[in-house]
C-alpha cells in the first residue's frame, strides 16, 4: 500500500499519525482515501470546490506531483507521497534605527 507522510502541523487533524497508508492507484485516490479516514484533513488540503489547495504541495519521492501528472500520479505498491506545506515569509533589511 501507498503511505502518505503527514506535516507536523496537520497530524492533529490525523489522529497524531505522522504517516498513514491509503488505498488508491493514483495520488489523487490516495489522497482521497485519506480524507475518507481522517475528515478532518479536508478542509487543509481541498478549496470548497473540491480542488487541492494551491499552498499545499505534495511529493511522490522527490518529485512534485504537479510537475509528474498531477493528481492522476500513478503509485505502486511501496510509494510515498509527502504533504508539504507551503511556508511564506522571509527575511528583510533591518529598519535603520
Amino acid at each position: 500500500m501507498p503511505k502518505i507522510k503527514i506535516p507536523t502541523p496537520l497530524r492533529q487533524y490525523a489522529g497524531g499519525n505522522a504517516e498513514v497508508e491509503v488505498s488508491g492507484a493514483t495520488a489523487g485516490e490516495a489522497l482521497e482515501d485519506l480524507v475518507q479516514k481522517h475528515p478532518q484533513l479536508r478542509q487543509h488540503l481541498y478549496t470548497g470546490d473540491g480542488k487541492l489547495r494551491s499552498f499545499v504541495n505534495v511529493y511522490k519521492g522527490d518529485e512534485d506531483i504537479r510537475y509528474l501528472e498531477g493528481q492522476d500520479t500513478p503509485l505502486t505498491d511501496g510509494d510515498e507521497l509527502s504533504i508539504i506545506p507551503s511556508i511564506a515569509g522571509g527575511c528583510c533589511r533591518p529598519r535603520d534605527l
